[in-house]
């Protein structure tokens, strides 16, 4: 398995530490974020995740930043991507199985590490269910004439 991540500068410690236990797994990452503090734009780590998701270079995705809202307004613009934005591991649970999102957005000012290790570990491991869900997900994108 391959993810690719991105983070913005409240992000960084969150990811080293989702970075560590993905690595004890053996899944590859492919690192866009920063590995700093210091204040960046957090499109410019959002897109290099998008691109690699529809190219399928990675599996899957994670983004961090304070909030989570501008990594995922920022990810679905881009037409195939599906980035939930989570804060407990219930609504992890449910936009892999009902939303078949590939993109886990997390705030890291309203989440513990504990708590998002936990939800990208269900991120991981939770598959989509289709049935019903694969129509809603099929009317997902705007069909701008």
């Amino acid at each position: 398995m391959n993810i690719s991540i991105g983070n913005d500068h409240a992000g960084t410690e969150y990811k080293f530490a989702i970075i560590d236990v993905l690595k004890s797994k053996g899944i590859d990452i492919n690192n866009y974020g920063t590995d700093f503090k210091d204040s960046v734009d957090y499109p410019d780590f959002v897109h290099p995740v998008a691109k690699d998701v529809i190219s399928k270079k990675a599996d899957l995705g994670i983004l961090l930043c304070g909030s989570a809202n501008g990594v995922a307004m920022t990810a679905n613009k881009y037409k195939d991507i599906r980035a939930g934005l989570c804060w407990t591991n219930e609504i992890v649970k449910l936009i892999r199985q009902h939303n078949n999102a590939n993109i886990l957005c997390i705030p890291a000012r309203y989440t513990s590490i504990p708590q998002a290790i936990k939800m990208v570990e269900t991120f991981l491991t939770t598959s989509f269910e289709g049935g019903r869900h694969l129509n809603r997900v099929n009317k997902i994108f705007a069909r701008i004439k």
